[in-house]
């Protein structure tokens, strides 16, 4: 098949797949696999399951399930019968999701047994949502007045053949909400066009084709992870979930038995292959692993060089830098000029354009640091219901990033921190990200988070939170260590071990519960 799609509508990669490659293995989820013809069947009949039940193009369809199966026919049944697909997060508690629900006022919810219990605790009447579409459902719902259909069911009897509503690209296709980790998750608006713009071009750049196999440790409701499907399902690839990445070991096992050509992570994905994984002592067996790919947020230099250490020779790194708003994806550094570009975030992927900025919107000069902003068919229509924070993201000069960098000699693009996350210590403006990079440098810490500790004589105190690579690390080792290349200002006044660093939904350090931590 070919590499690059010519669809207009995110579902139609799902359709000519199955046209094209009937039989191919279109994903792996334990010892249940299934063929594009069978999956592209199955979302039909969903499709027309909520078409039945009235969903119309425009309506919202919520899906709150953990990667499996049933995600994936759901997904593209919902935009087959033109509805909006609303991932949500499955772990989230009812005084979470309650206020998401009333936000997007949803048609119907498509869920399984491990979200029976809290959506049971919702009041899904007066939210009037008069649909559930459950799968291995394990609770009555007969004393709730909606109507609950077993997916199993559906998904397996009926008319499977492509619904085929004309629908326009531009057309909302998904609210995907934002991690919430500076205040309410904002719902980001993306298009059929936005999300096919920029599947295509990661497609392209990655040089990806139905040979490819990807590993999926990372969620299918975080836009990543989302991603990762399109991308494969678009040139009829395979995806390989895997829900276990506590036990990363399994992981990497199921890489070589799977004979998986791609996996993808986030910091903390790469962090523990690292320090908690066999991957350095079974590189020789990931034969067919092609590249890996990064994205999701700052990746310590010190970090990127281990990690190219540690994988197979034959192993391509893709450094990426994107946004929900972006659709997933904004630039990526091309891996043969990594060593040589290790600080920075790379080029434009194809179909985007991004400048520096001044304060007053002027595009700043090479070398000089000004905000983020970025242009293409990717970028979002919007917030959802949230004009005010959209003024603030979209301008004339395209989206603002919020991120601080400049722009050097060769075209490629550097991030130097965030424009909300500058701290004043004792006078100084410090950068967080840079000594978070320096304690990596130390080889003695794993992960970890710089905070800002208000202060009434210096503004800010700095103390770090940090998972050691080794039990018998010292704060003092730590130190030491970073004197040698930090000023004294920009020392931590404490270093903080823990375990593991809190995490938001989407495998992101979550900076507000690792204040509460040092509180």
């Amino acid at each position: 098949m070919s590499s690059i799609s010519h669809q207009t509508l995110i579902h139609q990669f799902l359709e000519e797949s199955a046209r094209a490659l009937p039989d191919k293995c279109a994903m792996v989820h334990g010892k249940e696999r299934i063929s594009y013809e069978n999956l592209n069947r199955e979302a039909n009949r969903i499709a027309r399951w909520l078409m039945d039940h009235g969903v119309a193009p425009g309506d919202r369809v919520a899906l709150m399930l953990e990667n499996c199966r049933e995600y994936l026919s759901g997904y593209y049944g919902i935009l087959k019968a033109g509805g909006v697909a609303v991932p949500l997060n499955p772990d989230l508690k009812p005084d979470g999701l309650a206020p998401l629900l009333s936000r997007i006022t949803p048609r119907g919810i498509i869920s399984s047994a491990k979200c029976e219990r809290v959506l049971r605790e919702i009041d899904m009447p007066a939210l009037s949502i008069p649909a559930l579409l459950m799968a291995r459902p394990r609770l009555k719902w007969s004393d709730i007045p909606l109507t609950v259909g077993s997916f199993g069911e559906i998904a397996a009897t009926g008319d499977g053949r492509n619904p085929d509503l004309p629908l326009d690209e531009t057309s909302l296709a998904s609210i995907i909400f934002t991690s919430g980790s500076t205040g309410q998750p904002k719902g980001v608006m993306l298009s059929h066009r936005n999300i096919v713009a920029n599947t295509n071009s990661i497609v392209q750049y990655l040089e990806l084709t139905s040979a490819d196999i990807q590993m999926v440790v990372l969620p299918f409701f975080y836009v990543m992870g989302k991603s990762l499907l399109n991308t494969h399902v678009a040139v009829g690839g395979t995806v390989v979930i895997n829900n276990t990445f506590a036990y990363p070991a399994s992981v990497v096992q199921q890489m070589i038995d799977e004979e998986v050509t791609g996996f993808s992570g986030v910091p903390s994905t790469y962090a523990y292959l690292l320090h908690r994984s066999p991957l350095r002592s079974v590189r020789d067996r990931l034969t067919s692993l092609r590249y890996c790919s990064q994205a999701g947020g700052h990746l310590a230099s010190h970090t990127k060089v281990d990690l190219i250490k540690a994988l197979p020779e034959h192993t391509k790194l893709y450094v990426m830098y994107g946004a929900t708003e972006a659709s997933a994806r904004l630039t990526y550094v091309e891996p043969h000029r990594l060593h040589e570009k290790i600080d920075s975030i790379g080029i434009p992927i194809p179909g985007v354009t991004m400048k520096v900025v001044g304060e007053n919107g002027e595009e700043l000069p090479q070398g000089e640091t000004g905000e983020l902003v970025a242009e293409g068919t990717n970028i979002m229509q919007g917030y959802w219901h949230d004009p005010e924070s959209t003024a603030k993201a979209l301008s004339a000069h395209g989206y603002h990033t919020g991120d601080l960098g400049y722009l050097d000699r060769d075209g490629y693009f550097f991030v130097v921190g965030r424009r909300d996350n500058q701290l004043k210590v004792g006078g100084h403006r410090v950068n967080p990200q840079e000594i978070e990079d320096a304690l990596i440098d130390t080889d003695l810490i794993m992960e970890c988070a710089v905070l800002g500790i208000e202060d009434a004589l210096a503004g800010h105190r700095l103390v770090a939170v940090a998972v050691p690579i080794a039990g018998e690390t010292t704060e003092r080792d730590i130190l030491q260590r970073c004197s040698q290349t930090l000023p004294r200002h920009k020392l931590p006044s404490e270093i903080r071990f823990v375990k593991a660093l809190p995490k938001n939904s989407s495998g992101k350090i979550d900076r507000a519960a690792c204040k509460k931590l040092v509180h």
